[in-house]
């Protein structure tokens, strides 16, 4: 198994977030890898946990990530969330990331849970989970 390829993973999947047309029209430049010190938007998408298992065979070293992307926001409703999450599913689901080490064999949506979080549940979040393959060269 090689865990080697996580940082290629997580910034090609922040990278497509970022540059992404459509999340940008929705949430600007709030999609972050760690949120930053202070106020946050009312709404923006952060990477989330990971698990990773080892997917090597006789071909090679590989791997499998199944990792969380997160929008949240304090708006009412969750009208708002679900079309940032969607967006976020568009961009990402069979998307061709390129990864500065190893390769990227597949990218799945894998399953979304929305709950209220917060103070009196006045917070929305979607939790996104996608799995990834991934083989190193």
């Amino acid at each position: 198994m090689s865990y080697g390829l996580a940082n290629a993973l997580q910034t090609a999947v922040y990278q497509q977030l970022r540059s992404d047309a459509l999340v940008s029209t929705l949430v600007g430049n709030a999609v972050y890898d760690a949120l930053p010190v202070g106020d946050v938007p009312n709404l923006y998408v952060t990477l989330g946990p990971e698990t990773v298992r080892d997917r090597s065979d006789i071909s090679g070293v590989g791997a499998e990530h199944r990792f969380i992307i997160s929008v949240v926001t304090d708006e009412a409703g969750f009208g708002a969330a679900k079309n940032v999450a969607a967006a976020v599913g568009d961009a990402l689901i069979d998307a061709d990331l390129p990864l500065s080490r190893g390769r990227l064999v597949g990218l799945w949506f894998d399953r979304a849970t929305a709950r209220r979080t917060g103070k009196a549940g006045r917070v929305r979040r979607i939790d996104l989970r996608f799995r990834a393959r991934v083989e190193d060269n």
